[in-house]
């Protein structure tokens, strides 16, 4: 048995301690992460499968399919903050089968940047980063809102909504962060994850996994 930790991207992690139990109300970024303990999974990771449309007990096409650029994310591992994060991700919303509920899909590609001086994302590492171990990373995850759409959402609902500068720094702080899911959903929404993971290559100084299902490899 092995600890993970929740990493995802967009300033999202905050939220993502909190479970989002109550919709929009953490407000202000604070970015961090929690364990809990799982089977250990392989060094790889079939992100696309558990990101695919047809993972959501859905009612016809999607209400949400939009894409979004973000820079300058900030990204951790168990040991603290260790990169900033620039990647496109692809939202989706689907109504559910059940009334009142919603599946939502977020798939991401992007590259990440080590930074020199900070301590290794993966569990019990004690390799400390020269800056030089960047490298490319993707997956994403599916969630289960339940909650009122907005009738005049804040982004359009196809399409691009832009690309946003998050603007983080390796304490967090990121004053360029904007939630995807206010932009849809009105205040007091519940957000539950049914399945994230997100794989990290970076080339000869190796991968990391780091998902629901477990964690393995890890960045040299």
């Amino acid at each position: 048995i092995t600890n993970h930790v929740l990493v995802v991207k967009g300033g999202e992690k905050y939220m993502n301690i909190k479970k989002m139990l109550v919709g929009g109300a953490a407000s202000a970024l604070m970015l961090g992460t929690f364990a809990t303990a799982v089977f250990a999974s392989p060094n790889t990771l079939n992100w696309g499968t558990e990101t695919n449309a047809g993972e959501c007990e859905k009612i016809g096409k999607p209400i949400v399919n939009v894409t979004q650029k973000v820079i300058n994310d900030v990204d951790s591992g168990f040991n603290g903050y260790w990169a900033f994060d620039n990647y496109n991700r692809h939202i989706q919303v689907w109504e559910s089968t059940t009334p009142g509920e919603y599946c939502a899909i977020v798939r991401y590609t992007g590259q990440f940047d080590a930074q020199a001086g900070q301590s290794s994302p993966d569990l019990g590492s004690t390799n400390i980063l020269d800056g030089d171990e960047d490298g490319a990373f993707e997956g994403g995850y599916r969630a289960t809102i339940t909650g009122t759409l907005d009738a005049t959402p804040a982004w359009n609902t196809r399409g691009s909504v832009g690309s946003f500068d998050y603007d983080c720094d390796l304490s967090a702080n990121c004053p360029g962060y904007v939630s995807w899911v206010v932009q849809y959903f009105n205040p007091g929404y519940v957000f539950a994850y049914d399945w994230w993971g997100w794989i990290y290559h970076a080339g000869n100084n190796g991968s990391w996994v780091n998902s629901s299902e477990g964690n393995s490899g890890g960045i040299l």
